[in-house]
């Protein structure tokens, strides 16, 4: 069996002259939860399209567990599950009803209560969905797209609108899925969302991939050298050096005393992730860099 998932080689889309999706190439393997990140209009939600089998691609090669997504068949759609930001559920329904409609569609579909107790809502199993919250609302999203026991799972910003506590119990209902062996492709605008989910990421911008890597080493050694910030002479400066300890070590001496508001901090994935799309701090002095060290990830 194909190690991988999702495999994608030079994926172009154009809608008449203009190019969306610009020789964009990458893998998922099976197991892997993949985050595909990206401003608003970078060609992310495309791309994803076009895995799903919803939007023709105009060239390239793209195969989603084996198939080409434009000539997938219903047999291949049944082993996805896409979780859309907004979904149509019936509303007059009950959670329990809703999920017993959905699982006489797939041939393979899971145990309906065991689902509902996955995503948290036993209490609410026979409550309608009209009168659901809209953290639970979600999980009933969640529910509908893993009823069908799929191989892949799409999730398209799941947890927008949620409060803190709600992402955080959503998080675990993700890893659970992971746990079960489910291939998840995650795109979201919660940057430590992805950095909490992820085992790889992947950056798009105007139609390209920028980087791509797995979170720990994401962006490369340059973009993970520490910033030192301190207060000094009226103003908050901040410097990157590769060796913060010698840093602080110099402004102490210099200022006869450990310099005021000190904080000493990797840059995480936001922070690189702006960088890439060009709002972040990369105009910050940096006083060295690690010999060698080259930025992980070029546009493919």
């Amino acid at each position: 069996m194909d190690t991988n998932a999702v495999r994608v080689r030079n994926l172009h889309k154009n809608y008449g002259d203009a190019r969306v999706v610009d020789d964009v190439s990458f893998d998922i393997e099976r197991g892997e939860t993949f985050a595909l990140l990206g401003p608003n209009g970078a060609g992310k939600s495309t791309t994803v399209e076009i895995l799903e089998g919803y939007r023709r691609r105009s060239g390239g090669e793209v195969s989603v567990l084996g198939v080409d997504p434009a000539r997938g068949g219903r047999d291949w759609k049944a082993r996805l599950g896409i979780v859309l930001q907004s979904a149509g559920q019936a509303g007059e329904y009950t959670v329990r009803e809703q999920l017993r409609q959905f699982a006489g569609y797939y041939p393979g579909a899971r145990d309906v209560d065991e689902v509902i107790a996955a995503v948290g809502l036993e209490a609410q199993a026979s409550t309608r969905i009209a009168k659901l919250s809209g953290g639970q609302h979600r999980r009933v999203d969640v529910a509908l797209g893993i009823i069908g026991s799929p191989e892949l799972l799409f999730l398209d910003e799941p947890t927008t609108g949620f409060d803190p506590h709600a992402r955080r119990e959503f998080w675990g209902l993700i890893r659970g899925l992971k746990h079960d062996g489910v291939t998840i492709l995650l795109t979201t605008h919660y940057l430590d969302e992805a950095a909490q989910l992820a085992d790889r990421v992947a950056v798009i911008t105007d139609g390209g991939l920028k980087a791509i890597g797995p979170v720990a080493t994401f962006g490369g050694e340059d973009a993970r050298i520490p910033v030192v910030r301190w207060f000094e002479g009226g103003e908050m400066r901040e410097v990157r050096d590769a060796r913060p300890a010698q840093v602080v070590r110099e402004i102490t001496d210099r200022l006869g005393a450990e310099p005021e508001a000190l904080e000493v901090r990797r840059p995480s994935l936001e922070d690189i992730y702006l960088d890439l799309v060009g709002e972040g701090t990369a105009s910050l002095p940096l006083a060295t860099a690690p010999a060698g060290a080259d930025s992980e990830g070029a546009r493919s």
